[in-house]
């Protein structure tokens, strides 16, 4: 059974061998792997197998699995030199020079014939001495700067920079370790306790987390020196940039534990979380166990709040159901269950924001919980803390129940739903309306408002509580009133975008509206109620005539637009919800003709779309949307972790940018950044929204002025995440033409769009059989032969130039331009793509097509790849030479057309280069303009007659 498997490994590992020289790097690894789990028990070759895996591993850039392969594979083989140099270069590529440099040397050692390593060891050699120098100076610089920013006497400015300085030194990896040996953290430790200058006590937190961010051992001496109540601590304060530096602290932790970070597509590695897992579980341990702390700020409890809603989903460090374990629901539930305005003898401190963030985590929570056995644990949680606090019969008790309730439904719906819909429950909350207490009646009118979601929900409402919330209504109490006015608001809405239905009476909807109008332009700063028109608009603006209306209303939209700019959670829904309905950019429903016909003979109701919602009317609204700056209000908004918001902010910036005159200033006003991070996490359709509006944006403006810099690269993987098959056309053309344009930036985004496997599926276009999907990935491919390494792509097996020479005999002109554009690039570049021109039956027909086009720029391009055929090899010449070829271009040359005369000069360069390999002469004795209008081709036979 072992000869079985070890020959098994051989096998595999040969194939995997084979994979590597065609440079097909996953499969190679995955043969490794797969050798490497039958050869457990053979040591050397278990050496081999790991070595092999790490050199696939360098090639993909994954320095951290090369360096682990290696460090397993010299587990066996100490000495192995080629094992050596790889881990060196896996070392040298992680930044760590000096053992990079130690193992070049071993491997010079043991095999000093080696002429591959010495280069490598000399430039090592080169940079350990530089970084020696380096430490050196960066010692003086940490003793200099330290030894003003800790006197408290020093000068402020000095003090201020020195502690700046500072901050910069540690996100070096040389700079923090001099830091931590120069004592720093004990010295911040201590500063930190009676620093009064703002400026320089967030920078010492900042560089706490700094510190923290360069390994994992470097982190656990950070936490042994500050100990982690240090972090609660300074976390627990009222001042916002304090608490969010702390926060953002706090997670630079984890991701050193975990080996993730702030990026949207980051993922755990799960060895490191594995040898980390005590500090990982101690750090969202005490999390948890301090969010119902009653004497943290309610900065602190919805920073805790949050920081475990990134951290406990199966996308980050999957903790949901030991967060469940230790009682973390009951905590969270705790908190849903608070009120901000008003306080008991118990009450937790909390903001604003707090149930919306709450509402998040527990929905991240419970996408956790995968399989029934853990979603029947989730649900009985919630149950059990309910009937805990109806036990009480107290006003209190039953408060808290209707505010949990509330945060249920606007995150976990379902099980939210399922609860209302207990017996009694639903009736308790419709009492607590019909008291006479504003408290009671406030906090029901919410929790109806969150209930009505479901149309079984509605109706029992509209029966049983329309004329609660009518009098409700006519409160005095301007909180009651707004409440009640949204209640109303979402009932009357429950037929959506359905113009035939009318829940509410004739010209309800447009008076509410103007109630709606009447609370969110109240005079001072009652952001409450402004808060609360939003949410109404929010369901009223799926009316159409509403909508209308409020678009020509500049003053409410302005005021909409400051209560976004506030960047409050708790104005989210509102406010988005209302953009969306005024771009229409929510979900709609595919009308199938067949199927209303079917409706109609059953005589069922149809629903119909206004005439207000005609193209038209909705391209009017977006632009004086985007007229208005509403894309301030959705940057500030764009923070939100609620996948669901997300979505809902990249379907309205996707309107914005598909009018072309709005692009400019959705990237003025900082729209582009947002856009990245939205199109990287969220929902699958929140990610193509945002994609698309990134991909309009940059097929009409200049990329380097639309993504500067870095994100010139970054655009490029949203960007291929459009190229999706199951996306529509429109979808995948734009984005083929947004890379058409960034292929043409530079080498740099060229090398992207191949590391982010780009040309596989910008290749699967190019066979379209719609024209402008094919027009389009020809475009890019065209820009993207500018690139050595796609020259070697077409150099391959493959019949990727075929198709190309293919190409050049369509009918639209742009693809025949494109397609001929990047053969003349490839043919001037690559004298072997020049030979395999041959392989292509069509070949000489696509060149006969080309030159007899009517487009000069067609024929230039033809003439062009003639010219780069004839000048790289004799040999490709006199094939040229032997078809009709020459007599196109005699011609070509003797027309007189209007633009001919930018062929012409490349007509002679190639006629030149068949002079050269003697293939062709000039008849000296006629004296013409054209040295080559009476050229004679030179026959086999007067090749011999001249010998």
């Amino acid at each position: 059974m072992v000869l079985i498997n070890t020959e098994e490994a051989q096998q595999l590992k040969e194939k995997g061998n084979e994979a590597f020289k065609n440079s097909d790097w996953e499969s190679a690894i995955l043969y490794y792997t797969k050798a490497i789990k039958l050869a457990e028990k053979d040591e050397r070759n278990l050496a081999i197998f790991y070595k092999n895996r790490a050199a696939a591993y360098l090639k993909q850039e994954k320095y951290e699995e090369a360096l682990n392969d290696c460090n397993r594979s010299l587990e066996i083989i100490p000495t192995d030199p080629k094992t050596l140099f790889r881990r060196s270069q896996a070392l040298e590529n992680l930044g760590r020079f000096e053992e990079a440099y130690r193992d070049a040397r071993e491997a010079l050692n043991q095999e000093p014939n080696n002429k591959a390593i010495q280069p490598t060891l000399e430039r090592l050699f080169k940079i350990v001495q530089e970084r020696a120098r380096e430490n050196a100076q960066t010692v003086t610089k940490v003793e200099s700067m330290s030894k003003i920013a800790f006197d408290i006497c020093a000068d402020k400015e000095k003090r201020e920079t020195a502690m700046s300085n500072l901050l910069v030194l540690a996100r070096e990896r040389i700079g923090s370790e001099m830091i931590i040996k120069a004592g720093v953290i004990q010295k911040i430790k201590q500063l930190l306790k009676v620093e009064k200058n703002r400026d320089i006590y967030l920078n010492g937190i900042r560089i706490i987390g700094e510190l923290c961010r360069h390994s994992a051992e470097q982190t656990k001496t950070v936490l042994k020196d500050v100990g982690l109540p240090w972090f609660l601590e300074i976390l627990d304060s009222s001042d916002e940039k304090q608490v969010n530096a702390a926060q953002y602290c706090m997670q630079i932790v984890l991701n050193s534990f975990s080996g993730m970070d702030n990026k949207a597509d980051t993922k755990p590695n799960k060895e490191l979380c594995e040898q980390n897992k005590f500090q990982i579980d101690m750090l969202l341990s005490c999390l948890v166990y301090s969010l119902n702390n009653r004497t943290i700020t309610g900065l602190a409890r919805d920073a805790l709040i949050e920081l475990l809603a990134k951290n406990v989903h199966y996308s980050a460090l999957n903790w949901a159901e030991r967060f469940m374990e230790i009682g973390g629901i009951q905590k969270l539930m705790e908190v849903a269950s608070e009120l901000e305005e008003y306080k008991y003898e118990s009450s937790m401190n909390i903001t604003s924001n707090t149930a919306s963030i709450v509402s998040v985590c527990l929905s991240r929570i419970y996408e956790n919980m995968y399989y029934d056995e853990a979603r029947q644990k989730f649900v009985q949680k919630i149950e059990d803390f309910i009937k805990d606090k109806l036990l009480t019969p107290d006003i209190e008790s039953k408060v808290r129940v209707a505010v949990a309730l509330t945060v249920l439904l606007r995150g976990t719906l379902d099980i939210g739903n399922s609860i209302v819909g207990k017996e009694g429950i639903l009736e308790m909350i419709l009492v607590m309306a019909n008291t006479e207490d504003e408290l009671q009646q406030r906090v029901a009118c919410e929790c109806l408002i969150a209930a009505a979601n479901k149309a079984d929900k509605a109706k029992a409402i509209i029966s049983k509580g329309m004329d609660i919330l009518k009098k409700l209504y006519k409160s005095k109490n301007d909180g009651v009133r707004v409440r009640a006015l949204v209640g109303l608001c979402k009932l009357g809405s429950s037929s959506g975008t359905d113009a035939s239905a009318k829940p509410l009476a004739e010209g309800s909807t447009i008076k509410l509206a103007e109630a709606c109008r009447r609370f969110l332009l109240h005079p001072g700063e009652n952001w409450d109620l402004k808060k609360w028109a939003a949410e109404g608009l929010a369901y009223l603006t799926l009316n159409a005539e509403v909508k209308e209306k409020l678009i020509e209303d500049r003053a409410s939209l302005q005021a909409l637009i400051e209560l976004g700019k506030r960047g409050d959670h708790s104005v989210l829904f509102g406010v988005i919800t209302t953009l969306v309905n005024l771009c229409n950019a929510y979900e709609k429903q595919e009308v199938i003709p067949e199927m209303i016909e079917l409706a109609k003979f059953a005589k069922q109701h149809i629903p119909e779309e206004h005439e207000l919602d005609d193209p038209d009317f909705v391209s009017k609204r977006i632009l004086i949307l985007g007229k208005e700056n509403v894309t301030s209000a959705l940057v500030a908004l764009s923070k939100t972790e609620s996948p669901n918001s997300r979505e809902l902010i990249s379907r309205v910036f996707n309107s914005l940018c598909s009018e072309q005159e709005l692009r400019g200033i959705v990237v003025q006003q900082g729209g582009v950044k947002v856009l990245m991070s939205l199109a990287l996490k969220g929902t699958e359709k929140g990610k193509r929204h945002a994609a698309q509006a990134l991909a309009r944006i940059g097929i009409t403006m200049n990329p380097e002025v639309a993504f500067p810099g870095q994100r010139t690269l970054e655009v490029i993987r949203p960007l291929i995440y459009l190229l999706n098959t199951d996306f529509s056309g429109l979808e995948n053309f734009e984005a083929l033409m947004a890379l058409c344009n960034i292929a043409q930036v530079s080498e740099p985004a060229r090398q992207r769009i191949i590391k982010e496997e780009g040309i596989s599926k910008i290749d699967h276009y190019i066979y379209e059989d719609h024209e402008m999907l094919k027009r389009a990935a020809t475009q890019v491919t065209t820009n993207l032969c500018m690139s050595p390494d796609v020259q070697k792509m077409f150099e391959g097996e493959n019949d990727k130039l075929k198709y190309l020479i293919l190409l050049c005999q369509e009918e639209d002109l742009e693809t025949v331009l494109a397609a001929s554009g990047a053969i003349a690039i490839l043919t001037g570049n690559s004298e072997k793509c020049c030979k395999k021109m041959f392989e292509c039956g069509g070949w000489l027909d696509s060149l006969r097509a080309l030159l007899a086009n009517t487009n000069n720029n067609v024929r230039y391009r033809g003439v062009s790849i003639i010219r780069n055929m004839m000048e790289s090899s004799q040999e490709v010449a006199e094939k040229i030479i032997a078809t009709d070829i020459m007599e196109i271009l005699m011609a070509l040359l003797k027309l007189e057309e209007d633009g001919i005369k930018n062929v012409k000069p490349a007509i002679e360069k190639a006629l030149k280069a068949a002079e050269k390999w003697g293939i062709i002469k000039k008849n000296d004795g006629t004296v013409n303009e054209d040295p080559f209008a009476h050229a004679e081709i030179r026959t086999e036979s007067d090749e011999n007659v001249t010998t």
